[in-house]
């Protein structure tokens, strides 16, 4: 004869248990007329199961709109950045600010863009 059969039945049951003094508690209530409280509580549980799924969708809506994918000005290596921020390029360290969808330099007031050109070295004979 098995000695453990009663434990392991009374074990079995104290999930049940739960269950059943919450339904308890939630009828009680609503006989007594409390529904309010019962329906508030489950508008505040549904409320805190939609909440992270609005702040994810919103959060994914507002990163499509500020994320730009562009080209450094100076070495055209592609990173992303977001809407009016400041950034430094990942491949040559310049200094960056994303405007309107674009990667613009940060350089002070007066600073002009040349780009070098490589000149051919002639050497001239004497005659």
């Amino acid at each position: 004869m098995y000695q453990n059969g009663y434990k392991n039945l009374q074990f079995s049951l104290s999930g049940i248990r739960f269950w059943l003094g919450l339904f308890a508690v939630v009828w009680l209530l609503s006989a007594v007329g409390l529904g309010w409280l019962v329906k508030s509580f489950l508008f505040l549980l549904g409320l805190l199961l939609i909440t992270p799924i609005l702040a994810f969708l919103g959060f994914r809506w507002w990163l499509k709109r500020n994320l730009v994918e562009d080209q450094c000005p100076v070495c055209e290596f592609t990173s992303a950045g977001l809407n009016g921020f400041e950034l430094r390029c990942p491949s040559c360290g310049e200094p960056l600010k994303v405007e309107k969808g674009r990667f613009l330099r940060l350089t002070p007031p007066g600073t002009v863009d040349i780009e070098a050109v490589e000149v051919p070295v002639k050497q001239i004979e004497d005659a």
